[in-house]
């Protein structure tokens, strides 16, 4: 009986937009600046598709398939770097909410039955931190100082990812390429 119970364990699975290797390296390095003056995690640049949600591996990797099923690859559009009032959105890259951004994002979140109390904000995430109102002021400039166009990045999405949350790590369980 022992293993029985370790098969239906639930843990927070969640889908992500990858920018492309070009994008992803770009990022890393403006993330990196920023750390250096304002503390913080090292996070993946990624853009959340669908929120945590609480499933078993086997359930999110069969609906992580048929969200995937039939997903065309889309731009995603900066429209501003902004910061928040959360942990976790402290200061970010705020998308334009066009009907490729959101239409890829209700089809997923219908696939995963996931619910969200908030309607959708495209962004991904510089810094992670708690700061002043002052401090993510400041981040936010020294990100447009580190790349000075970044305010007006384009780039394709072609690949999601189904990530599982814990709290000190996150691990790639499965990746699929759009059409």
């Amino acid at each position: 009986m022992e293993g029985a119970g370790v098969a239906a364990e639930e843990n927070d699975y969640s889908v992500f937009a990858l920018p492309p290797e070009d994008v992803n390296q770009r990022l890393k390095a403006l993330m990196k600046g920023l750390r250096s003056d304002f503390g913080g995690p090292e996070i993946e640049p990624h853009i959340t598709v669908v929120g945590m949600i609480r499933l078993t591996k086997a359930d999110a990797l069969q609906k992580f398939k048929s969200a995937c099923e039939g997903l065309k690859s889309y731009t995603a559009q900066v429209d501003s770097v902004a910061t928040g009032t959360f942990f976790y959105q402290c200061v970010f890259l705020l998308f334009n909410t066009t009907p490729e951004v959101m239409s890829t994002t209700e089809h997923c979140t219908a696939c995963f039955g996931y619910m969200s109390s908030t309607p959708y904000m495209p962004h991904l995430s510089l810094l992670y931190g708690d700061l002043t109102d002052e401090e993510k002021k400041k981040a936010q400039e020294k990100a447009k100082l580190l790349d000075e166009k970044i305010s007006s990045l384009s780039f394709q999405i072609s690949r999601l990812a189904l990530y599982k949350i814990d709290p000190e790590s996150w691990e790639k369980v499965a990746e699929c390429s759009l059409d």
